[in-house]
C-alpha cells in the first residue's frame, strides 16, 4: 500500500501536474510516452489522463475559489460533492465534450488512443481484479482488507487531500487571492504537493517547497537528479 501510494502520487505530481499542467521541465517525446505508460502502471484503476488533468488544473489556477473553479471547498457542501463535480468536469474536458479556451489547452500533452485504453472500464476493472487477487494471496489479517477500497480509489483520495484539506487547514507563506494553504511543515505525505500555498503563489516553479528551511519537496529532489541524468531538462 505504501508503494502504491507513493508511486502513483509521484507520477501524478511529476508528470500530470508539473509537466502536463505547468510545464516546469521538458523531456523527449519518447520519455513523454514512457511517462504515459508508467502513469497507467502505477495509478492502475485510478489512471488520470495528462490532457484532462492538465487542462482542469490550469482552470483551477485561473479561477481558484470562484464558481468556475473545478474544485473548491467554498462552493461544495462536502468533499464528496466536490470530487463528484471534479470527476464530471475532468471527463467533459478529457472527452472534449466542452469547449475550453486555447490558453488552457496549449501544449498540454495528449495521447488519445492510449488514454481511451487506459481509462476504459476494461482497464480499470482489470486493475481492480489484480489488486483483489494480490490481497487474496498476501493478506494475513482481516483488517488489511480495509485497504482494498483505498487501492481502488487512490487518485481521488490524493485529490481530496489537496483540493479539499489543503484549502482549509495549514499555514500560509504568501498572501494570495484564494484559500490555498501549506498542509504540513514537512510534506512526507504528498511528496511536495502539500505546499499548496507556495504553489499557488508561484505556479511556474518546479520546486513547491524551499520557502522555509523545513519545506523539503521530495519530488523536486528527484527531478533534480533526473535533470542531472539528462532525462528531463528543468526550466
Amino acid at each position: 500500500m505504501i508503494f502504491l501510494w507513493y508511486s502513483g502520487l509521484f507520477f501524478q505530481t511529476f508528470f500530470l501536474h508539473r509537466y502536463a499542467a505547468h510545464q516546469t521541465f521538458t523531456m523527449s517525446r519518447f520519455a513523454e510516452k514512457v511517462c504515459f505508460v508508467l502513469t497507467w502502471v502505477f495509478q492502475g484503476s485510478n489512471y488520470l489522463s495528462a490532457y484532462g488533468y492538465g487542462v482542469m488544473h490550469r482552470l483551477h489556477h485561473a479561477y481558484a475559489d470562484t464558481e468556475k473553479d473545478p474544485h473548491s471547498p467554498k462552493y461544495d457542501e462536502n468533499l464528496f460533492k466536490m470530487m463528484w463535480r471534479t470527476k464530471n468536469i475532468y471527463q467533459d474536458i478529457n472527452n472534449e465534450r466542452i469547449t475550453v479556451a486555447e490558453k488552457f489547452t496549449k501544449n498540454v500533452p495528449q495521447w488519445k488512443r492510449f488514454d481511451d485504453f487506459a481509462s476504459s472500464k476494461t482497464s480499470r476493472l482489470t486493475w481492480c481484479a489484480l489488486y483483489t487477487l494480490f490481497f487474496i494471496v498476501f493478506a494475513t489479517a482481516w483488517w488489511q482488507w480495509l485497504f482494498l477500497p483505498v487501492a481502488f480509489l487512490m487518485a481521488p483520495i490524493h485529490g481530496v487531500i489537496i483540493n479539499w484539506f489543503a484549502h482549509i487547514y495549514g499555514y500560509v507563506n504568501f498572501d494570495v487571492k484564494d484559500t490555498s494553504k501549506n498542509l504540513l511543515p514537512f510534506d512526507f505525505l504528498m511528496m511536495g504537493e502539500g505546499y499548496h500555498n507556495n504553489h499557488h503563489a508561484h505556479g511556474g516553479r518546479a520546486n513547491f517547497g524551499g520557502v522555509r528551511w523545513h519545506e523539503v519537496d521530495v519530488t523536486y529532489c528527484i527531478m533534480k537528479a533526473l535533470d542531472k541524468l539528462k532525462i528531463i531538462k528543468l526550466k
